[in-house]
């Protein structure tokens, strides 16, 4: 198999593109590098191209490194024949691999075995090539032997239906027939283990559905329910179909003393050995394919969640509702400093209201607070109340927002949070979390295990691996997309730059605190562990404001600079300028970008993402997300009612729609049905994105059940 060529049939890409790409992984490079530093090499592969090539890359090397394995060992058995070597080096998934390998595979001691033990081999090929010329039971007296343990003609017999029943168990083209026919035409069965337990797993309690027609959602939902002792889940194929099928490939013509005994062995191989086998194969493969949809769309929800638009310049004052053990608020600068911490008991059983007003009041008076960041917890709505009352009685202009404040807990008892601020409690830290969430949501987020960050399903279900690396991708591209402040940056966020390890995060860091803040970027080179390599990779996505160098403040990398200085030149433009907000219309005084390129070895797409990056030196790509709804006013579930039109924002997207955060504190579902009436969608993430701000009608509210359904379609 020529990877490279099927890597680029499969992406519906040109194969050159996959050779220079996997060259360039090969060579240690990082996809936010390639994507954005080596356009020209790959002819402009996106970061999720390459994430899609890097992926399957590793899978079909895998396959070629297994299919080698399978091949030498069965030439060690002195059993590989041409014809077999060829199916093998042809087979395009693992499975079909395995199938193949099956007969030839080590097995653990089976009946099959046993039987031959006992000399029942011969007997066994005579019936599979129906050549018996006597009666089943006069041939299978030849075969009893006391020394070999068959005693009796019954004994014989069954022991040469299990050879029979393992070896056409072992066929591989039986095995693929009964797979695609099972996928095809079966069905699976969900029954409740107990009815009349109420359970989160009602909907499956006598569930059937045609195993093509399964939903991600369903598929992950049973086996949680399986697995949690709710639900009993049975794969129910067409055996009879399967059986007829196996009988007219094994059965090839009529013996009457074959017959019976082949149809038993038949039934034998497909009920005790194939369709157990086949069963779990389905249920893993459909749990894999589930899982992949799931964690694609994390990985999407992800991307939203931490592309959202920083509220920059505004003094935040963060608030972790609580009851009991009070409210704990953090005043964060706009450089997201903590200021100050307090905490105030406005809810029960303390219900210090008065106290709580003068002590925000004093705090938004001393520090100038214009936005209060709310966590959305144990006690937000009360809170939200609180923070309403006192925003209308005061003459200062303030906002607030009801922030996500999922894993905010996580990072306030971990071991960076206690790194970070020693001096605090985890709730103190925890509502300077949620300040800095709204000031620069990528940078705080990043210190969180992505897994906690609650923009998924069943995350706690699948393959933590694959979730593992998807989501770390996907804080990786996010991360060198936006770029960082050499300066100022923690150690959490530096760590997931290209080409940077946590090791050498930290070492940035212990530079910057012993020497003073970066001046140039090659800098970077006098800090322990970050080699030329290293520095290659990370130095374009290192930002430096008043350095020496403007260009270090830009996405250009330092190897391009003498083409950007070319640029410059040709459109007569100072490097200077650059720090005077850009250098506006250079693009349109440009006369021969080609004869750049051919000066100095650079690309023309990288020529053109510097142009661009001069226009508009450091500008942020979230500025195009939309922004945060900010509040004035509460409102409560009891204020809605039905056909209502409110403005909303997109929190969570699974398979089947997507829960808008409208302000009352209880997300509405938005179901897939309910998206557009303009064309079918496949998958919500056609029509909206986590961030995303939207209009939404009311269609019913259930205010004991706590659930609001909501439409688009207005």
């Amino acid at each position: 198999m020529n990877i490279n060529r099927e890597i680029a049939s499969e992406l519906n890409i040109r194969e050159s593109q996959v050779n220079a790409a996997v060259k360039l992984i090969d060579e240690g490079n990082t996809i936010p590098f390639i994507a954005r530093y080596r356009k020209d090499q790959t002819d402009n592969l996106n970061d999720e191209q390459l994430r899609n090539l890097s992926e399957r890359l590793v899978y079909l090397r895998n396959l070629q490194e297994r299919k080698e394995q399978v091949i030498e060992s069965i030439k060690e058995q002195e059993k590989l024949t041409k014809e077999l070597e060829k199916k093998i080096l042809e087979a395009e998934t693992l499975v079909a691999v395995e199938d193949l390998y099956r007969p030839y595979k080590p097995k653990r001691r089976t009946r099959a075995m046993i039987a031959k033990e006992k000399g029942l081999e011969p007997f066994a090929q005579l019936i599979m090539k129906q050549q018996l010329k006597l009666a089943l039971e006069e041939e299978a007296a030849a075969y009893l032997s006391e020394e070999k343990g068959v005693l009796t003609v019954i004994e014989a017999i069954e022991g040469a239906k299990d050879i029979i029943a393992e070896e056409i168990s072992d066929e591989a083209s039986y095995r693929t027939y009964i797979r695609k026919t099972t996928m095809k035409e079966g069905s699976i069965l969900v029954k409740a283990k107990n009815a009349e337990l109420e359970s989160v797993y009602e909907t499956y309690y006598d569930f059937t559905s045609a195993l093509g027609k399964l939903a991600g959602h369903q598929i992950l939902a049973i086996n949680r329910g399986e697995k949690e002792k709710f639900l009993t889940v049975k794969v129910e194929a067409p055996e009879d179909k399967i059986v007829r099928y196996l009988c007219s490939h094994v059965m090839r013509r009529q013996n009457p003393y074959t017959d019976t005994v082949l149809k038993e062995a038949v039934q034998d191989s497909y009920s005790r050995l194939i369709a157990p086998a086949i069963e779990r194969e389905i249920r893993n493969e459909l749990t894999e394919v589930a899982e992949d949809g799931a964690i694609k769309v994390f990985g999407k929800n992800l991307k939203q969640l931490l592309m959202q638009p920083p509220i920059s310049g505004r003094v935040v004052l963060g608030w972790d509702p609580a009851f009991r053990t009070g409210c704990k608020c953090a005043v964060v600068d706009e450089t997201g400093k903590v200021l100050d911490t307090v905490v105030v008991y406005p809810t029960l059983p303390h219900n210090k209201v008065k106290e709580t007003w003068e002590t925000i009041h004093r705090l938004i008076k001393k520090y100038n607070i214009s936005l209060i960041s709310v966590g959305n917890g144990t006690a937000s709505r009360e809170s939200e109340k609180v923070i309403a009352d006192l925003i209308k009685q005061i003459p200062e202009n303030v906002q607030y927002v009801i922030v996500n404040e999922a894993g905010a807990s996580v990072y306030s008892a971990s071991k960076l949070a206690a790194e970070e601020f020693p001096e605090f409690d985890v709730g103190q830290r925890s509502a300077a979390s949620i300040a800095r969430r709204l000031q620069d949501p990528l940078a705080e987020l990043v210190k969180i295990d992505p897994k906690a960050i609650g923009v998924g399903q069943y995350q706690h279900d699948m393959n933590q691996k694959k979730l593992t690396e998807t989501l770390s991708g996907v804080v990786e591209d996010c991360v060198n997309k936006v770029g960082v402040d050499l300066n100022t940056a923690s150690a959490a966020l530096l760590e997931h730059i290209s080409g940077i390890t946590k090791t050498i995060a930290k070492n940035i860091v212990a530079y910057r605190e012993e020497n003073g803040r970066f001046t140039d970027r090659k800098q970077l080179l006098k800090v322990a562990k970050l080699g030329p390599k290293a520095y290659e990779q990370c130095a374009g996505f290192m930002r430096i404001a008043g350095g020496k160098n403007p260009l270090d403040s830009t996405s250009v990398h330092p190897e391009a600079y003498e083409a950007a200085g070319e640029i410059i030149k040709q459109a007569g433009y100072s490097l200077e300028q650059i720090e005077e907000g850009g250098l506006k219309g250079i693009s349109s005084k440009l006369k021969n970008i080609k004869e750049i390129s051919e000066k100095t070895g650079v690309g023309e797409l990288t020529l053109k993402d510097i142009i661009s990056e001069l226009e508009k030196p450091a500008r942020d790509p979230r500025d195009e997300m939309p922004k945060p709804i900010l509040s004035t006013d509460v409102m409560d579930i009891k204020d809605l009612s039905e056909g209502q039109v409110l403005k909303g924002t997109v929190r969570n997207v699974i398979d089947f729609g997507a829960f808008v955060d409208i302000g009352v504190h209880q997300d509405g579902l938005v179901h897939i049905s309910q998206l557009t009436n303009k064309r079918f969608v496949k998958h919500p993430l056609e029509v909206v994105s986590v961030g995303d701000v939207v209009d939404v009608k009311v269609l019913s509210v259930d205010i004991a059940k706590q659930r609001i359904q909501l439409s688009m379609i207005i």
